[in-house]
């Protein structure tokens, strides 16, 4: 009974808040905004400045893990793609990309470089080594614009991520679009909403003290809205991711992020 109660409640304190934003003065959310832009000075320092920002941690060491031969084809990374300042120079803003027919993330092609190019086991999702390697690979085009196209190869999957954020789930029954769209700009529970754009992942969140994926946000905002969260490295995760990075075509990468 006590559990009923407390979802019910819960259910009432989130309908009061979004009844609030509503009543807000809404800004428009046609122009693309990161949320760095909506950080206070001090985290914006954070993130801008190496010696400040805690994920170079991990890109120290995924430029460890590039050189470091592996598995049974006792190869590193560089073996095949040499110098990653030249070859991973625009690889993270055309991930999630579709390879020989399959929609692959960048954490998916990382682990499919290691089973297939160097004999290794796959690393786990949100593990230290593969954020560190996805950290190292995204550093290398920070800055540049996200340049995901929609095109004949990817359309069907765009299209269930399309479908994925604006279907309502979970017991609050909310869609991604309803806070990230609808009322992007506005606030709750005194912090301003984003537009939800993944263009600084892998991030070092202060909340999380740790540096973690986009798939671990979004599994969140699932835990969030009471719904069934989809697995790491499912289909529904890299459609979705991919929906979220066509969206926020044309900003620019930040990765490695910081955000609170």
């Amino acid at each position: 009974m006590k559990l009923v109660i407390s979802i019910c409640l819960s259910s009432v304190l989130i309908a009061l808040a979004s009844s609030f934003a509503y009543g807000a003065s809404k800004d428009a959310t046609a122009k693309q905004q990161s949320s760095y832009e909506l950080m206070s000075a001090e985290n914006k320092a954070m993130q801008d400045d190496p010696s400040l920002n805690p994920a170079m941690f991990w890109v120290g060491d995924g430029e460890n893990l590039w050189q470091q031969k592996i598995g049974s084809q006792n190869k590193s990374c560089s073996s095949c793609h040499g110098n990653a300042n030249k070859s991973m120079r625009g690889v993270a803003v055309q991930f999630p990309k579709v390879i020989k027919g399959q929609l692959q993330t960048l954490e998916g092609q990382i682990n499919q470089c290691r089973t297939g190019a160097q004999g290794a086991s796959p690393l786990a999702y949100e593990s230290k080594d593969l954020l560190a390697l996805t950290a190292f690979v995204a550093f290398q085009s920070k800055g540049m614009p996200i340049s995901i196209r929609e095109n004949p190869a990817n359309a069907i999957f765009l299209k269930k991520g399309r479908q994925t954020f604006n279907e309502r789930m979970g017991q609050l029954n909310l869609s991604c679009a309803q806070c990230h769209e609808d009322r992007a700009g506005l606030k709750l529970g005194g912090s301003l909403i984003p537009q939800g754009h993944p263009n600084a992942y892998p991030i070092y969140r202060l909340e999380w003290q740790t540096l973690g994926s986009v798939q671990r946000r979004l599994r969140n905002c699932m835990s969030g809205v009471r719904a069934q969260q989809f697995e790491y490295g499912s289909p529904e995760m890299a459609q979705l991711e991919l929906f979220l990075m066509w969206r926020a075509r044309g900003l620019p990468l930040e990765s490695p992020g910081v955000r609170p």
